[in-house]
């Protein structure tokens, strides 16, 4: 098909070699409301940005920028008020309500603009659950159709895939919600010890390796869901340039978000639990061992999520105070995971470590080779001081463009990461324990700790 821009998979636009900040442009300056500096679009108008995406029979906006521009813009105007405005746009440019229509001009455009609406329902796919988004959709495709043939199958195809993966997502989010709903009732389950019929970890899994691999299961399941969007919306203030309302008036959509680091806190009680529930010392000693050996394997795959909450939780103080357990305990191992997570110098250590393994990611032969599942509230932190130190427009109430493409830069990397097929065989025992073991509540994990150690001092004993 001539003059079609090449289709590259969603994936190809973030890899971070991939990912060229510098959209360039021959010359400094301004140009069509553009600012640019070094080469690289600094600031706009929102209305010029918005200009800059549009396709024409000989433009095509690049990569970098479609994913910059559809994620930071609904900071400023909601998905479906800007896909309308590029509607609305490209019907007056390419002249589509002129009763006849120039059908040479048309066939150079259409596949322009099919390309771009796929790239946004690929990259944004929660964005289409609104009707309005899909009606702008069909309504242009329906203008171009008359002219080719060709454009009906493409929107079919576009829309088919579009409503696969809605559904995909929206069944992984009602498993999520069940199991959070079910977790949340057990927490108060357990006051005191339970009875001896509890199950513990190490009667479902024995093997560090194995229940690494299960953690990284869960987690990539769990990432799998989590729209880029969303670290956007996080953030959502009012825009100063329109006092009116937020740009969500609606519930902020982080759902998944939440829901990701609410397995991290389960994790780390889970693993508290586990620890303090043995009744003897030589026990409680042997289940330390072995999450310092599964938070190792952790470690090793590149599953930096599962390895912070398996430390968190050893770090918890009724896990802390136990001297007498942790006396039994060979903790060289356990000191060099603490120092590897280290939040010293900002985390200088494990984002290091990160960086190791985003270049093996990027140089991999194997999916194996290619896990990378960041420490999630330490990226979640990182973008919150993106976007709290810099403001979102200039004095001049233009974009601040350069923020953006910061911020995509640490969103696009996430993305490439999450999207990683899991390579282990998946054990539907072990992750039905992981989501649904009872887990103490903070009050009866120093209950079962006393009880395993009794109180040294006057703050313990009140």
């Amino acid at each position: 098909q001539e003059g079609m821009p090449q289709t590259l998979s969603s994936t190809s636009m973030f890899t971070p070699c991939g990912f060229s900040p510098h959209l360039h442009t021959s010359k400094e300056g301004e140009q069509g409301g553009l600012i640019f500096q070094d080469g690289n679009l600094t600031s706009a108008s929102l209305d010029a940005l918005i200009q800059h995406l549009i396709p024409t029979t000989d433009y095509y906006p690049e990569k970098a920028y479609i994913f910059t521009f559809l994620l930071s813009s609904r900071l400023f105007i909601e998905p479906h008020e800007l896909l309308s405005r590029v509607c609305h746009k490209c019907i007056e440019q390419q002249r589509l309500d002129d009763p006849v229509l120039d059908k040479a001009r048309i066939r150079k455009f259409g596949p322009k603009i099919l390309q771009l609406l796929t790239e946004w329902t690929e990259t944004f796919p929660y964005d289409f659950q609104e009707e309005r988004m899909i009606g702008h959709l069909k309504d242009m495709i329906h203008r171009i159709a008359p002219c080719d043939e060709a454009y009906w199958k493409k929107m079919n195809q576009l829309l088919q895939t579009l409503n696969q993966k809605l559904a995909t997502l929206s069944h992984g989010q009602e498993g999520i919600v069940k199991i959070s709903a079910a977790v949340s009732d057990k927490l108060v389950a357990f006051k005191t010890k339970p009875p001896s019929i509890q199950r513990e970890i190490l009667s479902v899994c024995s093997d560090p390796y194995t229940l690494a691999q299960q953690l990284t299961h869960v987690e990539l399941e769990r990432l799998s869901h989590i729209g880029p969007e969303e670290f956007v919306q996080a953030f959502v203030h009012k825009d100063p340039l329109d006092g009116t309302k937020t740009c969500f008036s609606e519930q902020k959509k982080t759902s998944n978000l939440e829901a990701y680091v609410k397995w991290f806190n389960r994790l780390c009680y889970l693993v508290a639990t586990e620890i303090c529930m043995p009744a003897k010392k030589k026990q409680r000693a042997q289940v330390i061992e072995f999450f310092i050996d599964v938070a190792r394997e952790c470690f090793n795959i590149g599953n930096f999520n599962s390895l912070m909450a398996i430390i968190s939780g050893m770090n918890m103080s009724p896990v802390s105070r136990l001297k007498k357990t942790w006396s039994k305990v060979k903790t060289a191992k356990f000191f060099i995971l603490e120092h590897q997570m280290d939040p010293t110098g900002n985390f200088y250590n494990y984002r290091t470590a990160l960086r190791g393994a985003a270049h093996r990611s990027l140089t991999a032969h194997s999916n194996r080779e290619k896990i990378v599942i960041p420490f999630f509230s330490l990226l979640i932190k990182d973008i919150y001081f993106l976007n709290e130190g810099c403001a979102n427009r200039l004095p001049n109430g233009h974009v601040n463009f350069e923020k953006f493409l910061e911020l995509a830069k640490q969103v696009g990397e996430f993305i490439t990461w999450k999207q990683v097929e899991c390579p282990f065989e998946q054990d539907p025992n072990i992750i039905h324990y992981l989501h649904s073991a009872p887990i103490f509540t903070e009050d009866g994990l120093y209950l079962a700790s006393y009880e395993s150690e009794s109180p040294e001092n006057q703050t313990e004993k009140d």
